[in-house]
């Protein structure tokens, strides 16, 4: 990229710190250091206000640049992520999202152990929600990194590596100062930013093709070099038994797993009502629908006009489609539009990489010293000094992420999350679900639930071609793959739920009905809520 686009792309990046970090300083301004204002914000927020930090929290770096490659590459298969993820907010709005603003406080453990013994479920509990937010925030370093590297030509790995260490500085930066109500409020900004970068250019590529979508697919379909089998379903997931299967784990895992990801359910209690919850749910669907269509519309542009070798030659996984499609739409790499559309673009992902990597550490921190660290020191753990481990937390989990982000440069950001889609869906959903609805359900089948799902999705990773045993992998030069699938939702999902019913029937412990008839009538009229 030419000198013009670094210093505008970078003028526009440095704007948007100095914003949030004003935000953050804001904030942590006019706070009192309680957990409540730490973790939810003080409650304050409207619907509408948490509507767009739900969508801004969820329209990450994976979806912004991820799924939008993967359509350039792989056309009709790359779709499933935007239908996924779309669909998954059916499963949110009608299952979880006001019976846990009804039964929590902070994190997903306070819904289960309302009616379990506290410490091994809040333990199991907390484990899993920093696993999944791990893998999570691992997608949005390789994001900022792909990024960086297309801003500086694809020539500076320690670009890339400082970076990958300075989102991280920053993430911790804004969690630690500023809680709940900074992260919210730059969820907010980013989301409107967002949002308007991507109707700027769905508008620019219909105008391109005269508003004709046929045409847009056709196009599309010419330059991908596959013809019609762009536009139909097994490019990437249809070459065998194999594939096919991987694509179903994907479709289950995307499904299943919003409503299990500890960031989007730490959303529902910056909230004062349930109600307003729901409402919440609501204002994020319209928004998040509307980018997911446009993603595809951005996709299918991509493979028309930049073309697919193109896309691939900047990154292999696609992560730099959307920013290369502004350059071409605004006239090209040598145009004043150009220049300036590139860089807003650029600017516009980078803000989003930064406020999700918030969202997701603010709410790992909070599993941390809420769940973890009050189990194991449930008598000395004071509110204030709970939210002080909380900001110790947010610096370790980003330590890690950065480090697992600089190993996993190389793969598509999408495909990462739908890694942490499948963890989320097999550790948390099912102990979530079997605690709100199953009145049988025992402390050793929530456990149980939680590490039956949580254990196998990491080991059957570990032991998949994402891994080892392809050139793709992130370990090419050796091969310990014995799991044929690049998701695990298909075996480790299942396992789950069957792991939560077996350790219910084998317990000798004897559920609660009165807990469980208590906790029936606060998840669904509210009384007694936080």
């Amino acid at each position: 990229m030419t000198g013009n686009h670094q210093t505008l792309a970078l003028l526009l990046f440095s704007a948007f710190v100095a914003v949030t970090l004003a935000i953050t300083t804001w904030v942590s301004r006019n706070r009192h250091g309680s957990a409540e204002e730490f973790y939810a914000g003080g409650r304050l927020f409207s619907p509408m206000e948490n509507g767009f930090a739900i969508a801004g929290d969820y329209m990450s770096a994976a979806s912004f640049l991820g799924i939008s490659g993967l359509i350039a590459l792989f056309g009709y298969d790359g779709m499933l992520y935007s239908v996924g993820f779309l669909v998954a907010w059916l499963v949110v709005l009608f299952l979880v999202a006001e019976l846990v603003r009804n039964c929590g406080r902070f994190t997903l453990a306070d819904v289960v152990a309302a009616r379990m013994r506290e410490r091994p479920v809040r333990i199991a509990a907390g484990t899993s929600s920093v696993t999944v937010s791990v893998l999570y925030l691992v997608a949005q370093m390789v994001g900022a990194g792909s990024l960086v590297a297309l801003l500086l030509g694809g020539t500076s790995e320690a670009a890339q590596t400082w970076t990958v260490i300075g989102v991280g500085a920053l993430m911790v930066i804004y969690v630690s100062m500023g809680g709940m109500r900074a992260t919210t409020w730059i969820q907010i900004v980013k989301a409107v930013l967002l949002l308007s970068g991507t109707i700027v250019l769905t508008v620019l590529v219909l105008v391109r093709f005269h508003g004709n979508f046929d045409q847009l697919l056709l196009t599309a379909a010419e330059r991908s070099g596959h013809g019609e089998k762009f536009l139909a379903p097994g490019l990437k997931y249809g070459e065998d038994w194999t594939a096919r299967f991987d694509f179903m784990s994907l479709g289950l895992a995307l499904v299943l797993g919003t409503a299990g990801l500890p960031h989007i359910l730490s959303r529902f209690y910056t909230v004062p009502t349930a109600r307003a919850a729901r409402r919440s749910v609501v204002w994020s669907i319209g928004l998040i629908g509307g980018f997911y269509l446009m993603t595809i519309v951005l996709g299918f542009g991509a493979a028309a006009i930049v073309g697919p070798e193109a896309v691939r030659g900047s990154n292999a996984a696609g992560n730099t489609a959307v920013p290369l499609l502004a350059l071409d739409l605004g006239g090209g790499a040598d145009s004043t539009g150009g220049t300036v559309l590139f860089a807003i673009v650029a600017a516009i992902a980078f803000a989003t990489i930064l406020a999700v990597v918030a969202g997701i550490t603010l709410a790992s921190s909070a599993s941390v010293a809420h769940d973890l660290y009050a189990s194991l020191r449930r008598r000395n753990a004071k509110p204030r000094s709970e939210v002080a481990v909380a900001r110790l937390a947010a610096v370790g989990i980003g330590v890690v992420a950065i480090g697992l982000g600089l190993l996993a440069r190389d793969l598509n950001v999408a495909f990462l999350v739908g890694l942490a889609f499948a963890v989320a869906a097999s550790a948390n959903l099912p102990v979530l679900l079997y605690s709100l609805f199953w009145p049988g359900f025992t402390t050793r089948g929530a456990v149980w639930a939680v590490y039956g799902g949580l254990i196998p999705a990491v080991v059957l990773v570990l032991l998949s071609p994402v891994v080892s045993g392809s050139p793709a992998s992130l370990f090419p030069g050796v091969d310990f793959q014995f799991f044929p699938l690049q998701n695990p939702g298909l075996v480790s999902i299942p396992l789950g739920f069957l792991a939560g019913w077996l350790g219910t029937v084998t317990s000798a412990e004897v559920a609660d009905e009165a807990k469980h008839a208590e906790t029936e009538v606060r998840s669904l009229t509210g009384a007694g809520a936080a």
